[in-house]
């Protein structure tokens, strides 16, 4: 559902300050509304396009930047580019239709932009997926998404061959690379024809189509397939025009986080459709990313919030000094928040360099708040305003009542970038966006009396570690398969560096000798490393309610208490006759 997202100026109960209505309970954004395309037969390569046209020129500097390869992709060749691999997509030997799903597994490079364009102006389903994660991990997101086509490079194309999967193609190949730089209509074999179907796809391409399958653990459980829609990926763009800030000379984004991500996915699209440089490092290394800030004169960094904390850890004062950050105007960083002693530590290093936070989920399309301009970079902690034509809602747990300025809550948002919906899970998706279309998030936030959203804490169950979403119940089936384990629950606990780390409570079958080490290690073998248990801790027994529920909170609070792991071991359930309220 579109929100009515109506002018502060319109209504005398909206406050003008914080965009807070009283009546409705509801804050609307303070920057002005957004146009999306009127046309719906409009794909997210065209609009990118149009907006590209507007904002830069043949002339222009501005350009798709490898950072490992060195190679530079001019703005002014991208739709050429685009153009001649989507006509060669559609053609034999790849043969691919409008509604199949093409699978990703590819660490960043100055290629994914232009592949990941071609595939939505033809109408394939993007689904990127993180090149580090196991086999079974793969395999699970495989069934949901059922690719026709998996594009692959020579490091990950091994992950995917027991899978069935009908073409695997390896995109850092010059057979790859070559069909992108050749242009096809002197070679196209069935020339008119194709030309003719190419033509009939771009009309019959439409916002409302699933554009890209990302993959995430909603609020909880297993991983599920977030269905995005070219209108979703259009509103986010639309969004973000309003916070676009004026200046004579293109930026120039680094973007140290990965392109299957919904942070990186959506930064490239934003950065090419405002004509903005945009520098990819394919595996992160913070020795590379300064180097590259000041040999590319990086204006803008995006990082997630344990490269924050690097940037400022006294262990590598010797690395971040030894460089030249004339150019940098700010950093970015958005997947989780940055703690304020975090925040104040990159203040003294960095004095003169803002450093501001978004907010935003996977199933939001990405960044609902982010902060714009001079004075908002100003204020500590927050994750931003509302984005244009996005309505927000701080809801009361317990009683469901809207909240005014000031009042902790969850967090419940609506607008035209909410996700169509999980694959193949009404079930779930049913539980988390309602019937007037407001997604609940579950996450506990604020709005202070100028509209700036801030993010207290989560309600819901998942672990935040370095940006990336661990769901406990993962880990705990895995955990649970193991012989030597009778029950298993994992929680968040707190880590400086990492945000959150995943820490096992473990029980222990009678006489079993397992330990810390080995129980690590069982886990590591199944999961990316960002899901491998940090910490383990052995009971006697998991505390649980009546129904039989695993009482987190009470986990947390314990783990916390404790001043060394041992102290933990000895722990006896207790009758636990109510669950939490916190804790779902």
């Amino acid at each position: 559902m579109t929100p009515s997202n109506p002018n502060s100026s319109s209504s005398p109960s909206i406050n003008p300050e914080n965009g807070y209505c009283s009546k409705t309970k509801t804050f609307y954004s303070l920057r002005p509304p957004s146009r999306l395309p009127d046309n719906n037969s409009c794909s997210l390569t065209n609009y990118i396009f149009s907006l590209l046209r507007n904002n830069s020129s043949p002339t222009s500097s501005s350009s798709l930047i490898d950072a490992t390869s060195r190679h530079v992709i001019p703005y002014s060749e991208i739709p050429v580019l685009v153009s001649n691999l989507s006509l060669s997509l559609l053609q034999p030997p790849f043969s691919l239709c409008k509604g199949t799903t093409a699978f990703i597994l590819s660490p960043n490079s100055s290629y994914l932009p232009i592949l990941y364009l071609s595939l939505l102006h033809i109408g394939v389903i993007v689904s990127p997926s993180n090149p580090a994660c196991s086999i079974g991990e793969l395999s699970h997101q495989i069934k949901i998404s059922r690719p026709a086509v998996a594009f692959v490079t020579a490091e990950t194309r091994h992950k995917l061959s027991s899978f069935g999967i009908p073409r695997v193609i390896d995109i850092d190949s010059n057979d790859f690379k070559s069909i992108i730089m050749t242009k096809n209509s002197n070679k196209l074999k069935y020339e008119r024809n194709i030309l003719e179907y190419y033509n009939v796809i771009q009309s019959r391409v439409l916002q409302s189509d699933t554009a890209a399958i990302l993959y995430s653990s909603g609020t909880t459980g297993k991983v599920k397939g977030v269905k995005l829609s070219h209108m979703n990926l259009i509103s986010t763009i639309a969004g973000a025009i309003s916070g676009k800030q004026n200046r004579e000379n293109p930026a120039v984004y680094l973007c140290a986080v990965p392109y299957f991500h919904m942070y990186g996915f959506g930064l490239c699209f934003r950065m090419i459709a405002f004509g903005d440089s945009l520098v990819s490092i394919s595996r992160f290394d913070l020795g590379v990313m300064v180097r590259c800030v000041e040999e590319f004169r990086v204006t803008h960094l995006a990082v997630a919030p344990p490269v924050v904390v690097a940037l400022v850890d006294e262990r590598n004062e010797r690395l971040v000094s030894g460089v030249s950050w004339k150019s940098l105007e700010c950093v970015v960083s958005g997947g989780a928040p940055v703690t304020v002693s975090v925040i104040d530590k990159f203040k003294k290093r960095f004095p003169n360099v803002p450093l501001i936070q978004a907010y935003g989920l996977t199933e939001t399309t990405g960044g609902i708040s982010r902060v714009a301009g001079a004075y908002e970079s100003t204020i500590v902690g927050t994750v931003g305003r509302l984005i244009g034509n996005c309505e927000a809602k701080i809801v009361d747990p317990e009683t469901g009542v809207g909240l005014p300025p000031m009042n902790h809550g969850e967090l419940w948002v609506r607008g035209p970038f909410i996700m169509k919906g999980y694959v193949n899970n009404k079930e779930v998706i049913d539980t988390m966006v309602d019937a007037n279309g407001w997604l609940r998030t579950g996450d506990l936030c604020y709005f202070d009396n100028e509209g700036f959203l801030f993010v207290v804490d989560r309600l819901k169950e998942l672990i935040k570690y370095k940006g990336y979403q661990v769901p406990p119940a993962e880990l705990e089936h895995i955990l649970h398969s193991h012989p030597d384990i009778v029950e298993a629950a994992v929680i968040p606990y707190p880590d400086e560096v990492a945000g959150q780390v995943p820490m096992g409570f473990i029980v222990r079958r009678k006489r079993s000798t397992i330990n810390e080490t080995q129980v690590k290690d069982f886990v590591a073998k199944q999961v990316a490393p960002y899901k491998k248990l940090r910490r383990v801790c052995f009971v006697d027994s998991i505390p649980k309610n009546a129904p039989g529920k695993v009482l987190r909170k009470d986990l947390i609070k314990l783990a916390l208490s404790a001043t060394e792991p041992a102290a933990l071991h000895g722990w006896k359930n207790r009758n636990y006759g109510k669950e939490s309220s916190a804790i779902r």
